[in-house]
């Protein structure tokens, strides 16, 4: 006897046939679009290291403005540069993610929340790569509720902000997302990183109650913990930890030629 189509038998049947059909169209899918998505995840990241280095107008050939920007590996402990690694390709995010390329943070130098720190990160310099105008940096750290991740542009005196974005962030609509609205991001136009003393602490930070000198920004009005994040991440990637010593090179005027490439033989514990 024939069984009937509500049987549990049959009702099983077609729901595994379906959810193979299923997963077989997505892995196609997946795999087929693979291509296409990192093609547009490497075109977001143009575009924003264009953007916060104000090279960058809706419709412009994003590809062509780009020729201008040359990316180098820096080792963060020696503010050299490196040939290990192709900077077209290396990640420092993802570098953090494997012990063999990254430290443990802990206490007073976690102070952006990071865990573990990559070795070695990419910059992005503007114009002559010997005497650049400009160096955009990776940033990232804790906000309120997530990671925020970003770029810097740093004048090649190594010292004045040029400008800031966060392409990635999941901070309070309205609140601690205007950290991505242009009118916070012009407040940084000219600000300076350091004091007088030259040294490798930063200064720069946000404060409430208006900003008055150069190393302030104005904080983000009813997002305290947003705004003490980013004073962390800056504290953190903008000294000793992260590349306080690259930018000590620039604002000491010596010829870029002298930041030299070296290879990956330093200790672990450095």
């Amino acid at each position: 006897m024939a069984q009937s189509n509500n049987s549990i038998k049959k009702i099983l049947t077609v729901a595994f046939a379906l959810c193979i059909v299923c997963s077989i169209i997505v892995s196609t899918a997946a795999v087929a679009l693979r291509a296409k998505q990192q093609l547009n995840q490497e075109l977001d990241r143009k575009t924003n290291i264009l953007n916060v280095a104000g090279l960058y107008e809706p419709g412009d050939d994003v590809a062509e403005r780009f020729q201008q920007v040359t990316p180098k590996v820096v080792n963060l402990r020696t503010g050299e540069y490196t040939d290990e690694f192709d900077p077209n390709k290396y990640s420092g995010f993802e570098a953090a993610r494997d012990p063999a390329q990254s430290r443990t943070l802990s206490g007073e130098r976690d102070i952006a929340g990071l865990s573990r720190q990559e070795n070695y990160s990419t910059v992005y310099l503007v114009g002559d790569p010997q005497n650049p105008e400009q160096l955009i940096l990776p940033i990232r750290g804790q906000g309120l509720w997530g990671l925020m991740r970003g770029y810097l542009a740093v004048e090649g005196d190594g010292n004045t902000i040029v400008g800031i974005t966060y392409y990635s962030h999941s901070e309070t609509p309205g609140l601690g997302a205007k950290v991505d609205t242009p009118r916070w991001k012009a407040k940084w136009d000219g600000k300076k990183i350091y004091g007088e003393g030259g040294d490798t602490d930063p200064e720069i930070g946000l404060v409430k109650g208006g900003a008055d000198a150069k190393t302030e920004v104005d904080a983000l009005s009813g997002a305290t913990l947003t705004s003490n994040g980013v004073s962390n991440m800056l504290e953190f990637w903008l000294g000793p930890q992260g590349f306080g010593k690259y930018l000590a090179k620039f604002r000491s005027g010596i010829d870029q030629e002298a930041v030299k490439t070296v290879s990956i033989d330093e200790p672990e514990g450095a």
